[in-house]
């Protein structure tokens, strides 16, 4: 069964009727990122596409609300028109999972909290979470944040709602801070650096005075993925470095940034065009899309970033790229029989971070452990909040770990 609600009303409605027959619900929105996460265990699904549109723009206030369903591409639009964006230029996972004709949507984009390059410079997507409304497991509306009319006494829920996966309660508006856009962008490129070299060199241009707002790490065969021929003409890695801003100020950070390295590292400049299709692709993992083994995301220390690869070639086949400083590694993994997991989380234990699997190698849902296990704590407190928001469990089930 598949519930397509118009209105808030009516999925609240939806819910109190999933609660009383016990029926488990899948809740979707565009349905981009479906494949994300565990595979759920529900009966019927409701999706919010249907709950589209623009409900408040202002733009010298630097403030947009939009109701769940609405597509990113319109929020993007409208943005640009007044020379505004999203700060933390969220992943589109078409990329990764295909999903021809589908829209990635603004509630998506918030439930699975992702952030893009500028998350090194910018913050994540919840940070920038002013407020939301909700319907929750018992069937009730729920708002927290700006344009508050009833606040939920005890949680913030911009905090809570950003990255549960829809597991707590069904988005059915969200109220987001926006920034103007940057007048120029310049991308610096430091070629033929290794992976330490290349996380050094990032390091390096992340704590210079210059406000850079990305920095990422491809080696040569990712590197000749991008179609951009200032890269793969020469055939080594490519260390990119972004900085944005008024276009006399971009000038002369670029050229002092550059002026650091140029003595001992091959530089160049992309234009504006090719440095966007560059952190497009960067973005949407477009590097590791046709890899056939399983795709994992790493959350780790960004001088750490190397180390986890080195750890994790000692036992399996890996290409990567590393964004956000080194502190976000994609890698595509020669999977064994389970995805990989045992030797990416082994790799990654030491180092304090986190890994996700994104995409497994067959390409569908993942049926064993996508996010890595909870410490005991944090596992009964979430339970705790979960069973404060969803007391039935109605909530796409199993969407995150077994059972939540």
């Amino acid at each position: 069964m598949h519930t397509l609600p118009t209105s808030e009303a009516q999925i609240a409605e939806s819910v109190l009727v999933a609660r009383a027959e016990r029926t488990p619900l899948e809740i979707t929105g565009g349905g981009t990122k479906r494949r994300l996460g565990r595979r759920v265990q529900a009966a019927a699904t409701l999706s919010t596409d249907a709950l589209r549109g623009i409900t408040l723009y202002r733009p010298t206030e630097l403030v947009i609300s939009a109701r769940s369903g609405t597509p990113l591409s319109e929020i993007t639009q409208t943005l640009g028109e007044q020379g505004q964006e999203l700060a933390f230029e969220p992943i589109d996972h078409r990329t990764l999972y295909g999903g021809e004709g589908a829209e990635p949507t603004i509630g998506g984009v918030v439930a699975c909290n992702l952030s893009g390059p500028r998350r090194v410079n910018a913050g994540a997507a919840r940070d920038h979470l002013l407020g939301v409304r909700a319907v929750n497991g018992r069937g009730e509306v729920i708002k927290n944040g700006g344009r508050v009319v009833k606040n939920v006494t005890g949680y913030d829920l911009c905090k809570l709602f950003a990255g549960s996966f829809g597991t707590l309660g069904i988005l059915t508006e969200v109220t987001l801070k926006v920034r103007p856009k940057a007048e120029r962008t310049a991308t610096l490129v430091l070629f033929g650096l290794d992976e330490i070299a290349g996380q050094a060199a990032m390091a390096e241009a992340l704590g210079s005075p210059f406000d850079v707002t990305g920095a990422a790490y491809l080696p040569a065969t990712q590197a000749r993925t991008l179609g951009v021929s200032a890269l793969a003409d020469t055939g080594t890695s490519a260390t990119v470095i972004r900085l944005e801003g008024f276009t006399d100020s971009v000038a002369y950070r670029t050229e002092a940034l550059r002026g650091s390295y140029s003595s001992r590292i091959a530089t160049a400049v992309l234009d504006d065009a090719d440095g966007a299709s560059v952190w497009a692709d960067i973005r949407d993992v477009r590097p590791l899309a046709a890899s056939s083994g399983s795709l994992w995301r790493v959350s780790t220390t960004p001088s750490e970033g190397p180390a986890v690869l080195a750890r994790l070639r000692e036992r399996s086949p890996v290409d990567a790229v590393l964004d956000w400083g080194g502190g976000l590694v994609w890698l595509a993994v020669e999977a064994g029989d389970d995805d990989g997991a045992a030797a990416v989380r082994d790799a990654v234990r030491p180092s304090g971070g986190h890994a996700t699997l994104v995409r497994p190698a067959g390409g569908g849902p993942g049926e064993g452990e996508v996010f890595d296990p909870p410490p005991p704590v944090l596992a009964m407190l979430g339970d705790r909040i979960k069973r404060s928001f969803d007391p039935d469990r109605i909530l796409n089930p199993g969407r995150m770990y077994a059972g939540v």
